[in-house]
């Protein structure tokens, strides 16, 4: 069965699904998945872009524009 096939199947039987529960973990693997996919589409830094990141790093911690992990910790509990 090709993939269009396989499609078709899933919304056929997608369409007859009653529960909402099923119907919301499906919905988070498609979200999850799209994600993944999006994640793939991406350029990698240039060795000149890694090396300027680097060095706004250091100066920003050189000049105390950072946050600690526990100060980044306490934000999300």
């Amino acid at each position: 069965m090709n993939i269009e096939a396989r499609k078709i199947e899933f919304v056929k039987e997608f369409l007859k699904l009653q529960s909402e529960e099923a119907i919301s973990r499906l919905e988070n693997i498609l979200r999850k998945e799209k994600n993944t996919s999006d994640e793939q589409i991406f350029e990698p830094m240039t060795q000149e872009e890694l090396n300027k990141r680097i060095d706004k790093s250091e100066s920003d911690f050189l000049n105390n524009q950072f946050k600690s992990s526990s100060e980044l910790l306490a934000k999300y509990e």
